[in-house]
């Protein structure tokens, strides 16, 4: 039996719209893997199908061809989109930085001891 997946296509990284995003494509599985070629190192496969994609208006029609001729098929359906309400100048606003916290919060003996020897006079040597 034919396999096939049923799904809306996501929109390419260069749209930035939502656009002409309301198309189901009927697209085939294929049981035999892509291998390259060994002349060219092109992709080749033994099945033509792999090469077909039907595109259909809605999810129904896409589901009563698939019915129609006796495919197995997955239904993928697309996630909500999430939105976020926002304004443009929420563009400008100004958020302070979060406080961090740090792995190490009290400081290291060496760092005490150069604090106190700060304001004291350094003993000499020679004079004692």
């Amino acid at each position: 039996m034919i396999k096939a997946r049923i799904y809306i296509p996501s929109k390419s990284a260069m749209q930035s719209g939502r656009a002409h995003n309301d198309e189901w494509v009927l697209e085939f599985d294929t049981p035999t893997s892509q291998r390259p070629e060994p002349l060219m190192g092109w992709t080749q496969s033994d099945n033509t199908l792999s090469q077909l994609k039907l595109k259909f208006t809605s999810k129904e029609m896409a589901i009563k061809y698939a019915e129609e001729k006796g495919i197995i098929f997955t239904l993928i359906e697309p996630k909500p989109r999430k939105v976020k309400p926002r304004n443009y100048t929420d563009n400008f606003r100004y958020t302070p930085p979060k406080p961090t916290q740090k792995a190490n919060p009290q400081p290291s003996e060496k760092k005490r001891e150069t604090k106190k020897s700060k304001g004291q006079p350094k003993a000499d040597k020679a004079a004692s």
